[in-house]
């Protein structure tokens, strides 16, 4: 079941060093968020994501993050994820006001997909684990700095995307 979701999307300029990262992986060959065909693939930081979201969770998260737009987050490292086939991602260095907003948002929320909250930027799922090193010396280390502006809705019933603060 396709999961209803509230993310915080960067400004161009971040939109584009994440999409630069998408590249690089896709150029070396491997999987990348760039293959990702929908109409709505964007470079995203993940709120919350579950099967339906609540009208209080929408609320709090105007009210709670819109107030914090734009806020500025590192990118200091990188995260893979899973097990057999791996997760590529940016680990984000967030603002610890910014993080017990998010958590406000996701206590609304009590059937969401993960507990706890792991800031990060997704850049390719379904990697082979053999190619894990590669994926990371195709990466780099250097820090990239983002600046969020905006807090979207993503519903997957609807096939629609719709701000909800920012710009």
């Amino acid at each position: 079941m396709p999961l209803h979701a509230l993310e915080l999307v960067p400004d161009e300029a971040g939109l584009e060093a994440v999409r630069h990262d998408w590249q690089r992986l896709r150029d070396a060959g491997l999987p990348s968020q760039l293959d990702h065909r929908g109409a709505t693939n964007a470079p995203h930081l993940t709120v919350v994501s579950a099967p339906e979201l609540p009208d209080a969770a929408i609320d709090v998260a105007a009210a709670r993050l819109g107030s914090l737009l734009p806020f500025r987050a590192r990118s200091a490292g990188l995260l893979l994820l899973g097990g057999e086939r791996l997760t590529v991602a940016r680990a984000l260095d967030i603002d610890d006001d910014v993080v017990r907003r998010v958590l406000a948002v996701r206590v609304q929320v009590p059937d969401r997909a993960h507990l706890g909250w792991l800031p990060h930027v997704t850049l390719a799922r379904r990697l082979d684990r053999a190619d894990a090193q590669r994926a990371v010396d195709v990466l780099g280390h250097e820090d990239v700095v983002l600046t969020f502006t905006r807090l979207r809705r993503w519903d997957p019933d609807a096939g629609r995307v719709t701000t909800v603060a920012g710009w």
